[in-house]
């Protein structure tokens, strides 16, 4: 590729991270970086490293709330409207300095923020961007469609998506999987012991938040006596703390509350799990379901149009679950301690569709275009 790729993104994204990851196999460092407002703040996780290439924006770390919120929502995204400006100027500098420049914004923050700068951009939007907060706000829906419309290709993960995003803007948008990290994920399983594997871990994966009904997983498996017998480990990405407190009432003395991990501490929890459950009000494509299937796992879902184009090698290692039969959970478990007694075999197919570096191999291909 001629051209510099800048991503313009939150650093602590770890879809942009991983995007930024595939690039660095492919692009030489000094044609490669990130350029960011947000690295660290509200009790996430560091993700870059002193080694990666980052300039910054006003960098908003030590303006936020010190953990998760809905109130600490509401006051990053007065912040960021605030300095959206300010912000604005510092990208077209940045692209003054660095000419011959193309941008991938992650998120439709950044997305307006690259077309406000009238510099030459990508966007991907995330899934709430397209199906939830253009219907709760016309001012979000209508900068939406400005930025979109500035965009060179708008890149989704699903059909969903990119029907949405016409819906609203007439832009035809690109399906291109966020991709997982397959190989790092065949690197951990050769560490693992060779004897065979105890899966008896059921994980919840999703953010805990009124979107994925965590409440109703927990009220779910409290229904009958010997549900309480099945202990679950939580993991999240985020988490709105009102909702996790009103949750916690439900919780028994077994089960595990351990937030926000890394790569390899998810990957060994999910090699150990013999079902992961994920059952969100609205899903587009998501990645951790499609992570918890390579590793292994039985994964509990509630429909979603993704299901759909999934190849077969992948949905048969998931249960469909409808949450108005009471004994879904349990009728769930029956299900996952058969499915999980032969090994997950990946079809051509699935490695074509969600292999991040093949994913990545197309938007480079939208890049020379």
């Amino acid at each position: 590729m001629n051209k510099n790729l800048v991503f313009l993104c939150g650093a602590r994204d770890f879809h942009a991270l991983d995007w930024y990851r595939s690039a660095e196999e492919r692009l030489p460092n000094e044609k490669l970086c990130i350029l960011t407002d947000l690295i660290a703040g509200e009790g996430f996780q560091k993700l870059i490293s002193e080694e990666d290439n980052i300039y910054s924006l006003i960098i908003l770390d030590k303006f936020l709330f010190k953990r998760q919120s809905n109130i600490g929502n509401l006051w990053r995204n007065i912040l960021k409207l605030l300095v959206l400006p300010i912000q604005i100027i510092l990208i077209k500098r940045f692209d003054k300095r660095n000419p011959n420049s193309i941008y991938h914004a992650h998120s439709m923050y950044y997305l307006w923020l690259a077309a406000a700068a009238n510099v030459e951009f990508i966007g991907t939007p995330q899934g709430s961007d397209i199906l939830v907060k253009p219907f709760k706000s016309k001012i979000f829906k209508t900068l939406s469609i400005w930025a979109m419309k500035s965009a060179k290709y708008i890149t989704v993960d699903s059909e969903k998506m990119r029907d949405k995003v016409f819906e609203i803007s007439a832009v035809k948008a690109k399906i291109i999987q966020n991709g997982i990290d397959i190989k790092a994920i065949e690197e951990f399983s050769f560490s693992l012991p060779k004897k065979d594997l105890i899966r008896d871990r059921l994980v919840s994966i999703r953010g805990f938040s009124p979107l994925y009904r965590i409440e109703k997983l927990l009220i779910a498996r409290n229904i009958e006596n010997n549900a309480k017998d099945f202990p679950i480990s939580f993991i999240y990405p985020f988490y709105e703390n009102e909702y996790k407190q009103k949750a916690l009432k439900y919780f028994t003395p077994n089960d595990d509350d351990l937030g926000r991990v890394n790569r390899n501490e998810m990957y060994e929890l999910l090699f150990e799990s013999k079902m992961v459950i994920s059952i969100p009000n609205s899903d587009s494509s998501p990645r951790s379901v499609y992570e918890s299937i390579f590793c292994g796992c039985a994964v509990a879902i509630t429909y979603h149009p993704y299901y759909d184009i999934l190849p077969i090698s992948m949905k048969e290692r998931i249960i469909l679950v409808n949450l108005d039969n009471k004994n879904w959970f349990t009728d769930a478990i029956e299900k996952a301690n058969t499915i999980v007694t032969s090994k997950f075999l990946p079809s051509e197919e699935a490695l074509d569709i969600f292999d991040q570096r093949r994913c990545f191999n197309k938007i480079l291909n939208l890049l020379n275009d």
